[in-house]
């Protein structure tokens, strides 16, 4: 699932009003974004020349953490080793421009800052361009530890950044076992080095899961079961309480002891080309979550829709809590013409995404809609629902229907977690919409056999796979209309039947 509005705007309103305090420890980088066209092929080179048309400088790495979580309402100290050069007086600029607390840099004399440089030629990168700082030393180490020391008092929670450019373990997890703040989370290219700080969260990508279990995965959803069995292997490994695995397109996984299965997150499709630092925002807004005491899948959930926010945007991107709340009580993106879900359809298929399709009237929405569409979102990683339009709903069900027009069904089925996108058609049944769309899996509630859908020969003759899903009795819209009239012909005998 992804956050719902309820949670979201919860979380909001908690870090609003206790301002919890975040510090972020970790390897701090500059973040470079050289913009331009990509108009020809070098004849010095097989490399595209780039006509440049502008250039950026923004906060990278635990830098990215440590302003996404300020931007989402916490105060923030942030505590690593800094270069005394251009690059990192720049940092160290932008770090104070958007409030964080940076007293707490320990800057390493002659000594350059790690950046990172980008080439994007029209719409993606074409070269990226590394300069790393070098190896701090053990005097290094033992001022960043004094820095965390300091930083760490009074704080609610800390995130450790360890993306192997110079923070060592054995610096900082001394001082946090003495003084250790509400919430610990750990976001490390190898967990294993932060096994004795036994961290409330650790946060790996799919490919550090794997290099932490020494195997392959597998590839797109099929990775899910494979974490999901590995769940003690990851725990015995990482020392960590709890560990949410991020799946790029695919959304996250979280293992939680005690708990066979794992808690899914989806993420919304989204064009990642030029995008940067999806991570980044996800650990800062689990670590915000928790710093203001939220459910551990809660803080996955909204770090989940805080993710899908930046990943639309190009470079190293930041999700403001306003954004954020924008992000879920916007229905109206949601909602979408035939050629939007087409092209919509079209880039979700590029990316190795399932694309689940179902349709009906949903007049009344009730537990049973909601049950049978959160099933549905299950079979795939795209839920399209199709809506009959005003007319189609009357000719189907007689003309006393529908009770809500279609742009309020709409909103109401776009602001459910489990649905991605929602379209209305005017047509009968949607075998037009079927047929230029050929979604992988075509789903009708339990109250239906395929024999019974004209649906089924077109879904089965392009290869798509039709599936019925639970029918929760008691719950049809019809039912629910009745019992709505009778009640209201029990207290007015005069209203109509």
């Amino acid at each position: 699932m992804t956050a719902d509005v309820r949670i979201v705007r919860d979380l909001v309103a908690a870090v609003d009003d206790r301002e919890p305090l975040v510090v972020v420890i970790g390897d701090c980088i500059l973040d470079r974004w050289t913009v331009g066209e990509a108009e020809r092929v070098s004849r010095e080179a097989p490399a595209p020349v780039v006509r440049v048309t502008g250039t950026v400088a923004v906060p990278g790495g635990a830098a990215n953490t440590a302003v996404n979580a300020r931007a989402l309402g916490a105060r923030v100290r942030v505590v690593g080793l800094l270069g005394d050069d251009e690059a990192g007086r720049t940092l160290r600029e932008r770090l104070d421009a958007a409030g964080v607390d940076t007293s707490y840099m320990v800057v390493v004399p002659d000594t350059r800052t790690t950046t990172k440089s980008r080439v994007v030629g029209g719409d993606r990168v074409v070269v990226r361009v590394d300069e790393i700082a070098a190896t701090p030393t053990a005097d290094h180490g033992t001022l960043l530890a004094a820095a965390v020391r300091r930083a760490i008092r009074c704080a609610d929670a800390a995130v450790v950044c360890d993306y192997g450019l110079g923070v060592q373990a054995s610096d900082v997890v001394p001082v946090l076992d003495v003084d250790r703040p509400g919430a610990v989370v750990v976001d490390a290219h190898d967990l294993t080095r932060w096994a004795a700080l036994r961290p409330d969260l650790v946060t790996p990508n799919a490919g550090e899961t794997a290099a932490l279990l020494g195997r392959a995965l597998g590839t797109g959803p099929d990775r899910v079961p494979a974490i999901v069995d590995a769940r003690d292997e990851v725990f015995r490994t990482t020392g960590a309480r709890a560990a949410v695995v991020t799946l790029d397109r695919d959304g996250t996984v979280l293992l939680e002891q005690g708990a066979d299965a794992g808690f899914r997150t989806r993420a919304v499709p989204a064009s990642e080309q030029q995008a940067s630092g999806a991570g980044d925002t996800f650990c800062a807004a689990a670590t915000v979550a928790l710093a203001v005491h939220a459910p551990l899948r809660d803080a996955v959930s909204v770090a989940q829709a805080a993710a899908d926010v930046v990943v639309r945007e190009a470079g190293t991107s930041v999700c403001t809590a306003a954004a954020l709340l924008d992000s879920v009580t916007a229905p109206a993106a949601t909602v979408v013409d035939h050629d939007e879900l087409a092209a919509a359809v079209e880039r979700a298929r590029e990316d190795g995404r399932r694309v689940v399709f179902t349709n009906g009237c949903f007049d009344v929405v009730h537990r049973g809609h909601t049950t049978y569409l959160r099933q549905a979102r299950d079979l795939g990683d795209l839920l399209v629902v199709a809506l009959n339009d005003d007319d189609s709903v009357r000719r189907l069900k007689g003309p006393e229907r529908p009770i809500n027009t279609a742009e309020d069904r709409a909103g109401v089925l776009a602001a459910l977690a489990c649905v991605d996108l929602v379209t209305v058609f005017a047509t009968d049944t949607p075998i037009p919409l079927i047929e230029r769309l050929r979604p992988e899996v075509y789903v009708k509630g339990g109250d239906y056999s395929p024999e019974m859908l004209r649906e089924t020969e077109v879904v089965r003759g392009y290869g798509g796979e039709v599936v019925m899903v639970d029918y929760v009795p008691e719950h049809s819209t019809t039912a629910v209309v009745r019992r709505i009239r009778e009640a209201a012909a029990a207290t007015d005998p005069e209203a109509p039947a």
